[in-house]
């Protein structure tokens, strides 16, 4: 039987890392082993492009930015995912394609229809069976980072207008696709948005 692709999204400051944490160890104390990935990154190729695409000291342009997360993603897709999925495992992924529709379709003006077709290109189609989206403000996300100057990468460089078209393009996305994007409240403590997020995820159990 093919495994579960979970995919946690949302913006730098919503949690996604804690919450990976608390799901893995919710689901194997349930019986279900989980296997833990993130975006770019994951096997060597992807950590490599994630550090070339984080790095403040390179002016990436907005189309160069899009295709190389592609690539750290098919990449991904080839090394680990399918091959994972394949075996039955369940996958739980710290960020995904609605990451490249957000940040790179909507908050960059390449289009998330253009950057969706990209995207299916990369993956060969492949989608998550539940997008667990941690909805917070862009301001709090960005104090929940402690600010993050001088050390912030080049994404977290950026201003609060791109931040806030990322979050508008996330609600959009949860309100097209309800029966995969589960959004949930992250602005509350991380013991809620855990139990949120395992009642959104209830329904794939066997």
């Amino acid at each position: 039987m093919r495994g579960r692709l979970i995919t946690i999204e949302g913006l730098d400051g919503a949690g996604k890392t804690t919450l990976s944490g608390g799901l893995v160890d919710a689901r194997r104390a349930r019986g279900v082993g989980v296997v833990p990935l993130r975006e770019p990154g994951g096997v060597e190729l992807a950590e490599r492009l994630r550090a070339i695409v984080k790095d403040p000291a390179l002016r990436i342009g907005a189309r160069a930015e899009a295709l190389i997360y592609a690539a750290a993603r098919a990449q991904l897709v080839e090394e680990e995912l399918r091959p994972r999925l394949g075996s039955g495992a369940w996958v739980l992924l710290d960020r995904f394609v609605d990451s490249s529709l957000a940040y790179q379709g909507a908050a960059r003006g390449l289009g998330m229809a253009e950057v969706a077709e990209l995207n299916r290109f990369a993956t060969g189609g492949l989608r998550a069976d539940r997008t667990l989206y941690l909805r917070i403000d862009p301001t709090l996300g960005r104090r929940r980072q402690g600010g993050r100057g001088d050390g912030a990468d080049r994404l977290e460089r950026e201003d609060a207008g791109f931040f806030e078209a990322i979050a508008r393009a996330y609600d959009e996305l949860a309100a097209q696709e309800p029966e995969r994007i589960a959004a949930i409240d992250a602005s509350g403590p991380p013991e809620a948005v855990l139990l949120d997020a395992l009642d959104a995820l209830a329904d794939l159990l066997p």
